[in-house]
């Protein structure tokens, strides 16, 4: 089950707010391609392409229609990683606390059961929430924690970027400011 649709439409990641940088062209460009198109694999990639051109409340809706569709027609682990893919847009919306409580929820159903690339979405996506909200030892335990299952998984180094670079500003952060108490 693929879960990352935009790989091409990434050209990198921001160091300051760990978010993707975006060919917002390209982004367009895929949009108008996807029409109007209701698989469930097509919401999840408009809703990917949305939130990272910043048209959140499409965003949000179509989640939500995604996440009705998954409950519906889809496995358990495809519901899963709709409700990740609806808290990534809580959080680019700045709705932090729903999006931390949605995707810890996330994390141990896919734990759970066993789904590394659920499981890893879900971390990555929890650590840049936690990143956010200042918790910075957190985020670096759910963004290393992504890693790993990123390569029980098998990802390719193109999948394992955005989290080894949020782990790397994470560690620099955490680095800069010096042992806490």
């Amino acid at each position: 089950m693929p879960l990352d649709y935009t790989l091409p439409i990434i050209i990198g990641y921001d160091a300051v707010t760990l978010r993707e940088k975006v060919d917002l062209l390209a982004a367009g460009q895929r949009l108008d391609e996807l029409g109007e198109l209701r698989s469930l694999s097509a919401l999840n990639e408009k809703i990917a392409l949305l939130r990272l051109i910043g048209r959140l409340d499409e965003a949000f809706d179509m989640a939500n229609a995604a996440l009705r569709q998954a409950r519906f027609t889809g496995s358990r682990e495809e519901l899963a990683a709709s409700r990740i893919r609806r808290a990534q847009v809580m959080q680019f919306q700045g709705k932090l606390d729903e999006a931390a409580s949605e995707l810890t929820h996330c994390v141990l159903e896919a734990e759970t059961h066993g789904w590394s690339a659920v499981a890893a979405f879900a971390r990555e996506n929890r650590g840049k929430v936690l990143f956010e909200q200042g918790d910075l030892e957190g985020a670096l335990t759910d963004l290393t924690a992504a890693v790993f299952l990123r390569e029980k998984a098998g990802a390719s180094v193109e999948q394992l970027e955005g989290s080894l670079v949020a782990v790397a500003v994470v560690e620099s952060i955490i680095a800069e400011r010096g042992p806490s108490r």
